[in-house]
């Protein structure tokens, strides 16, 4: 598979590396006119080397595997875009102004082959970090996706699919807890160092074994309900007051695991098994992270 990646900074260099480790030839291509070009090249060529050397000092890979990874990625300004012709997926990887996306998709359609893949980013593309978005529209081809999906699986990425709604899947939550949590530095409910180790401890390694949806489910839609109605009452309305999914599955009687019912249906579940399997996954996490003990 023909890779390239538009935009030669962080975003396309994380990109660049991701699928570089894969195995995959990838042609990082800048469009902008520029005097610094050769500046530009060595700068990014040099700090995705020293990733890797980080990744090689910590046992991750072996370090004569640096060479072979890097021999993978071909730098290209402006002049030499015309390489984007011979790639079956590009991924643009501008800077997220909308002025500058346009731009970069005006020139992209002008070069790319009729039969390449266009994807856009956003956001900067961990490439260590497995999950991978994918956003589509009512326009998309299921062939498309299903190759992306493929593609990505392939490179050790578990790629989800959501619809074309602001801020995606993570990003959302994301901004919702870390605004949350600023608010309580800022309220004197903890200092910044508790709240780092409490998310360290107990909320990301809870949602690392276990989905937030699923989470719901398996504690119980009524602790949530409750626990939105007395938040919504004490600390902001706007922020706590629960969706009107989770107040239906309320009235309804439909509080999870222990109806049988919530967001997901457990009524041909063997409820047993799923609860050990929750905890496996659990006592995973507590070994890997080193916390777990042995009874005394």
């Amino acid at each position: 598979m023909k890779i390239a990646a538009v935009g030669a900074g962080r975003m396309g260099r994380g990109i660049a590396l991701a699928f570089a480790y894969a195995g995959h030839e990838v042609a990082l291509v800048d469009l902008k006119v520029r005097d610094n070009w050769d500046q530009l090249r060595d700068d990014a060529m040099a700090e995705m080397q020293a990733s890797l050397a980080m990744l090689a000092e910590l046992g991750a890979m072996p370090a004569d595997a640096i060479e072979r990874v890097m021999g993978r990625i071909k730098p290209y300004p402006q002049t030499e875009a015309r390489v984007l012709s011979q790639a079956e997926i590009i991924f643009e990887a501008v800077p997220e102004t909308i002025e500058a996306k346009r731009d970069a998709f005006a020139r992209i359609c002008e070069l790319a082959s009729p039969e390449a893949v266009l994807a856009s980013t956003t956001s900067t593309p961990a490439y260590l970090i497995p999950l991978v978005e994918l956003s589509v529209h009512p326009g998309t081809s299921k062939a498309v996706v299903e190759m992306l999906r493929q593609l990505l699986e392939d490179a050790g990425k578990v790629p989800v699919v959501c619809g074309p709604t602001p801020g995606y899947i993570v990003p959302r939550l994301q901004a919702l807890v870390m605004n949350e949590a600023a608010r309580m530095v800022e309220e004197g409910a903890a200092s910044a160092e508790d709240i780092d180790k409490a998310t360290r401890y107990g909320l990301g390694l809870r949602f690392a074994a276990i989905g937030v949806i699923e989470f719901i489910d398996y504690g119980g839609n009524d602790i949530l309900y409750y626990a939105s109605q007395y938040l919504a009452r004490t600390v902001s309305a706007e922020r706590y007051t629960a969706p009107q999914n989770v107040q239906r599955l309320m009235r309804e009687g439909h509080l999870g695991l222990k109806s049988g019912q919530g967001f997901y249906d457990y009524r041909s579940r063997d409820t047993r098994a799923y609860r050990k399997d929750v905890l496996e996954r659990t006592l995973r996490e507590l070994r890997q992270s080193g916390l777990f003990r042995p009874p005394r």
